[in-house]
């Protein structure tokens, strides 16, 4: 099986080197380097603006090369972090061998590596996006007994000249294929990219949103990954965003996660699925369906979901989003495939099914009880997350969850089971409780629930006081209704927000 897992896999150096990327070695990349006559080595890392950052090195020899893989190297850290002063500002980038893959559009064969900062004693930056949410996953290992996994959805939006031969029907373009999702090809070419580059991708498609604007056309396309162990979900996205952005560049299109590209159309979010697993088994699932641990967990983040929004909704327009009757939650409560809530519990396989049988009446075998599949959806992220510190939070409101005396009381008191937007539920809508509509407001929601965050030292107090003051700055508190009918206005801080993550 493991050879069978080795000669498919799409990253060649998984394939030239005969082992999977978690077990790459020093060794390793330097006979890989030789052996593809690599000229160039690019260290990348996200640093507290959340965007991917470079380092260009050009080995001279064997031993130059080993020593850059072996010590890294020293960036000016007061460039990188508001908190760090310049006056003892150097930090070190230390790459990790298991994120290497070969960079698909230099013209130079280069080898990318994504990298971890170190402060002035060789310890983990306190502060770095993704030590902190390692922290958080590594207490959460030693404390539960579980391993966290995750995947996210990552949506974006196309925006290129109008085309009139076969046009798509304004907000129809859910699973659209070629020639009415006119950027196919583009999305078929970044799922190859990803996959090479060590991206575990379940599918790609079109989404929902599609319009038009004058001459401008905008397409709505969605990658999907699969669950893999947190920090790798993170690692994954963040390459994913950065291919998508290298092939629009090539193409001379545009691309933006933002949440919001105009009212009155589809938003673009960032759902993201998780699972626990022990000793290798997904524990989601029992013999009466959801297990008490993963209603615990649920019940651990719509705790603290309102300050969640903090990590993942980091703009103004992402409150733009999170309005009524868009497929958006705005209320904190969860359910069975029930795309209203703020956690959804996706249809799943959970029992024995002859599908696969009736569909093909030539094959003999049984289905496989695939329970092991089994998720549980936040729909409330968009585009402009925060990813190392939304998986973080995350992670802590699931061992939150696992923690609190009366988790499964909340979880049973937050469940619906009907479209809390009928006339006939506005009892039950009004007992729940709202999202924030602003990032100020959100802000305000860390502010209280932040003692869950800092607890086991896991997000240091400065970071918080970072999120809490920038998302105040924006002073949007009552922005939807400011804005309301303000075309032009909305227009503006749509352009000012598109690149944002």
């Amino acid at each position: 099986m493991k050879d069978a897992e080795i000669l498919m896999n799409p990253n060649e150096l998984v394939r030239y080197l005969k082992k999977p990327a978690h077990e790459f070695t020093k060794k390793d990349l330097i006979n890989f380097v030789e052996e593809y006559e690599i000229e160039m080595v690019n260290f990348r890392y996200v640093a507290e603006d959340g965007k991917l950052k470079t380092l260009n090195f050009i080995p001279t020899s064997k031993e130059h090369l080993d020593n850059i893989l072996t010590t890294g190297e020293r960036v000016d850290g007061s460039s990188l972090f508001s908190f760090i002063e310049a006056g003892s500002s150097d930090l070190y980038v230390i790459p990790r061998y298991k994120t290497a893959f070969l960079n698909p559009f230099s013209e130079i064969p280069a080898l990318e590596i994504l990298c971890s900062f170190y402060d002035s004693e060789g310890k983990p930056l306190e502060s770095a996006p993704e030590n902190i949410l390692r922290k958080a996953h590594d207490h959460f290992k030693e404390t539960t007994g579980y391993t966290f996994k995750a995947l996210g959805e990552l949506e974006y939006y196309v925006n290129s000249e109008k085309e009139d031969l076969f046009p798509a029907l304004d907000q129809k373009g859910y699973h659209a294929s070629e020639p009415f999702a006119k950027f196919e090809d583009l999305r078929t070419e970044a799922l190859r990219l990803i996959a090479q580059a060590g991206g575990q991708v379940k599918y790609g498609h079109s989404e929902v949103g599609n319009f038009t604007s004058g001459d401008e056309m905008f397409e709505q396309h969605e990658i999907e990954f699969l669950p893999v162990e947190v920090e790798d979900a993170v690692d994954q996205m963040i390459v994913a965003k950065w291919i998508l952005r290298m092939l629009a560049l090539e193409r001379g299109i545009e691309i933006s996660f933002a949440p919001k590209i105009t009212v009155g159309k589809a938003g673009s979010g960032l759902h993201i699925h998780m699972m626990l697993e022990k000793d290798g088994k997904n524990i989601m699932t029992d013999a009466n369906g959801l297990s008490d641990a993963a209603k615990k967990m649920i019940g651990g983040i719509l705790d603290v979901s309102e300050a969640l929004t903090a990590f993942g909704n980091t703009i103004p327009t992402s409150y733009l989003r999170l309005v009524p009757h868009q497929e958006a939650p705005t209320n904190i409560c969860w359910g069975d495939r029930n795309r209203s809530t703020l956690i959804r519990v996706p249809l799943g396989w959970s029992m024995k099914r002859n599908m696969i049988k009736d569909a093909n009446p030539q094959e003999c075998e049984e289905m496989e009880d695939n329970s092991n599949k089994q998720t549980v959806e936040f729909r409330a992220p968009d585009g402009s997350a925060d990813l190392y510190h939304l998986l973080a939070g995350l992670v802590v409101a699931a061992q939150h969850g696992l923690e609190m005396s009366n988790s499964l009381e909340k979880a049973k008191e937050l469940y619906v089971d009907v479209n809390i937007f009928d006339d006939e539920h506005k009892e039950k809508l009004a007992q729940l409780d709202k999202l924030p509509e602003s990032c100020f407001e959100s802000a305000e929601k860390l502010q209280k629930h932040r003692e869950v965050f800092e607890k086991y030292n896991i997000f240091p107090k400065g970071t918080l006081d970072s999120f809490i003051n920038k998302l105040k700055s924006y002073d949007d508190k009552d922005l939807s209704e400011k804005l309301y009918g303000k075309d032009e206005e909305i227009k503006k801080l749509v352009i000012k927000y598109l690149h944002t993550m």
